[in-house]
């Protein structure tokens, strides 16, 4: 029972780091600061790509669903497992990679955009107790 809730957490926590690299660029126009917690998620997904790591969370998760008595996903990884086949078509892998990477720069872009109009987390926004002044 334990491995196998091992397995869904690790399983879990993938998906949820994916839904990250894609999306949580776009979190940082509401929360400026999500931006230093998206930059090296970011980074760490597109090393894995260009170099070809196998994340850590595969290996959890294959540990636990074998030490739990089911098939593990075998020498594939996550997306290949998950994703590949049934989300997008085999043939459509790198399109996907290339939209996610479409997500993170337009959403970098934007908040460079909204940065550069003062929306952004700058000092010249607030006063000195750190208050935004009224316009």
């Amino acid at each position: 029972m334990l491995y196998q809730v091992i397995g869904e957490i690790a399983m879990i926590l993938h998906f949820a780091f994916l839904v990250h690299v894609t999306l949580g660029g776009f979190l940082a126009w509401l929360w400026p600061r999500m931006f230093w917690l998206h930059l090296p998620v970011a980074a760490y997904a597109l090393a894995i790509n260009i170099i070809g790591w196998r994340c850590p969370l595969t290996y959890v998760e294959n540990w636990g669903r074998v030490n739990a008595g089911q098939d593990g996903m075998g020498d594939v990884g996550f997306i290949d497992y998950y994703l590949t086949g049934i989300i997008y078509p085999q043939e459509h892998a790198l399109t996907a990679q290339f939209l996610v990477g479409v997500s993170v720069a337009i959403s970098w872009i934007g908040l460079f955009v909204l940065w550069r109009r003062g929306r952004g987390p700058t000092l010249r926004n607030h006063d000195t107790d750190g208050t935004t002044p009224r316009k």
